[in-house]
């Protein structure tokens, strides 16, 4: 009887306190002005150190670039230490500073593209058609951080 009396207890506390779960924006919590692009990837197994070898001669220097112009605050990469478990093994991040920092604008690309340069935008369209071999995009998000007060 306890045992019922118990279970009966505990099933009306997460009733209610889903009830109460009735945050606000601004009072109870903030968003961040500042902006994430993540892009979840799917690497065949055995095949993650090449695809961070193909990052790191075309994704990490074109974002390095990109900060050091100012048009990002800083990129991620994080790979997961189990890669046969899950929907994804690898996970690309880029910062932005702000929703506007994410619209079309030519003078940024023109200050990339001559920063860039046409050798390594042919060496990384080399390596890229690679990627399709190895690896599948199976998730991109836009997020941002959250606050609570």
């Amino acid at each position: 009887m306890k045992i019922r009396q118990l279970l009966a207890g505990f099933i009306l506390m997460s009733v209610a306190s889903f009830a109460a779960a009735d945050l606000e924006p601004w009072t109870d919590y903030e968003l961040s002005e500042g902006v994430t692009s993540v892009t979840t990837v799917k690497v065949d197994s055995n095949m993650v150190d090449k695809y961070l070898e193909g990052l790191s001669k075309t994704w990490a220097p074109a974002n390095e670039i990109q900060k050091e112009l100012g048009h990002i605050e800083d990129y991620w990469i994080h790979v997961s230490q189990l890669e046969n478990s899950g929907d994804f093994n690898v996970v690309l991040g880029v910062d932005f500073k702000n929703s506007a920092a994410l619209q079309p604008d030519k003078a940024k690309y023109d200050a990339f593209m001559k920063k860039w340069g046409e050798e390594n935008q042919k060496k990384s369209d080399e390596i890229v058609m690679t990627y399709p071999e190895i690896r599948e995009i199976v998730g991109e998000y836009m997020m941002r951080s959250v606050t609570f007060k």
